[in-house]
């Protein structure tokens, strides 16, 4: 009767274990948020798939712009997205000293302390500069003798009506983007001239000729697939954009392993690398979690 209550305890305890277990990994649920955009969209799966192995149960919410990102973040609806540095001291917090927002860990250092006071923790930077850029295809470029942002604006003002410019429509209303952008080099592009499109369709819209510059990112591999050339930002309008998970404090508390599982990524995920695997989506068409997981594979960060 003694072995058999002993016995009785044991299963006891045993179940009430795995009923905790089972009921600890069931609470372990996140909600990644995301912007509209490739390298968007493989961030928030590189981080989602190291939080699944993990044990945690994902939701992904991505598509969405900056401004929307940022206030489903604040009010609870994404738990963790990935923001730029730039974007965040030029858009939520509306700053325009350039010897911050061009020093990687200035800028860094200024929105996480910034952010504290929000509840927002930014966790490690990831060291590529995803910045703004200036397309127009190279032998267009070559042929008008232009290789800077000067340059197009002093072609501009020579030929006002020559040049069509594909941009997003964020990027033409960001303290970052195209209108500032216009004062800033000293030039004005007639409204009839700028074409509002998804951010995607600029690329498309660039390389199919129906218009002469656009704008696009820096880590993109359709650059160089589709033959374009970025102009050289040479008054150096454009702050530096290292992305940066942003968790909210509440699930940092409850979940602090978040940072060292995401930390691989600031430690291995270089500008060169995500060039060529945004390329791998966008010109070649991988699917995104499959490009993400071949990537994790190669680093050794998931079997």
């Amino acid at each position: 009767m003694k072995k058999y209550s002993e016995f009785l305890s044991i299963m006891i305890i045993f179940s009430v274990l795995s009923f905790s277990l089972q009921a600890y990994a069931e609470d372990r649920e996140i909600t990644l948020g995301g912007k509209n955009f490739t390298e968007q969209y493989l961030l928030t799966e590189l981080a989602g798939i190291l939080l699944e192995k993990s044990g945690f149960k994902v939701n992904m919410k991505t598509g969405v712009g900056s401004v929307i990102a940022r206030k489903s973040l604040e009010n609870g609806q994404f738990d963790l997205y990935f923001e730029y540095t730039g974007t965040a001291y030029t858009v939520y917090f509306a700053q325009k000293d350039r010897e911050i927002m061009a020093d990687p860990d200035k800028v860094y250092q200024w929105v996480k302390k910034a952010d504290e006071n929000k509840g927002l923790i930014w966790l490690d930077p990831i060291l590529l500069n995803n910045t703004y850029t200036v397309m127009m295809r190279q032998k267009q470029a070559e042929a008008l003798g232009i290789k800077t942002i000067s340059d197009l604006a002093a072609y501009v003002n020579t030929h006002p009506d020559e040049l069509e410019f594909a941009l997003e429509s964020e990027f033409w209303e960001r303290p970052d983007g195209f209108k500032e952008m216009m004062k800033h080099y000293g030039f004005r592009l007639p409204p009839g001239q700028v074409k509002k499109m998804s951010v995607g369709l600029t690329y498309q819209a660039l390389k199919n000729g129906h218009v002469n510059s656009a704008m696009g990112f820096a880590t993109d591999g359709r650059i160089a697939a589709f033959g374009f050339t970025s102009l050289t930002d040479d008054k150096s309008f454009f702050p530096v954009y290292n992305p940066a998970p942003v968790v909210r404090k509440k699930i940092l508390d409850t979940y602090p392993q978040i940072r060292s599982l995401l930390k691989p990524l600031a430690a291995s995920l270089t500008t060169y690398e995500v060039r060529i695997l945004n390329s791998k989506i966008d010109v070649e068409h991988e699917p995104v979690r499959k490009t993400a997981e071949a990537w994790l594979r190669s680093k050794d960060l998931i079997k």
